[in-house]
């Protein structure tokens, strides 16, 4: 599953960048943007692969509680 970063403006004219949506193509993508921005306009789309931006770091619940704890 690919990730897609998009630019648009709202139906009200306020810019939004860099809405990131995971979609298995760039038409599932768009799909789940306008469910959120209904009546938005695309200004720019580009697609992430797995790879790009920094590395997420997957922490298990053992870990979040005893940072919690501390």
């Amino acid at each position: 599953m690919q990730k897609f970063d998009f630019s648009i403006l709202t139906r009200d004219g306020q810019k939004v960048e860099s809405v990131i949506i995971a979609g298995n193509d760039v038409a599932e993508a768009e799909r789940k943007l306008r469910q959120m921005y209904r009546y938005c306009e695309i200004v720019n789309c580009d697609a992430k692969s797995a790879g790009d931006g920094k590395p997420q770091q997957v922490m298990s619940v053992e870990d979040i509680l005893s940072l919690i704890s501390k």
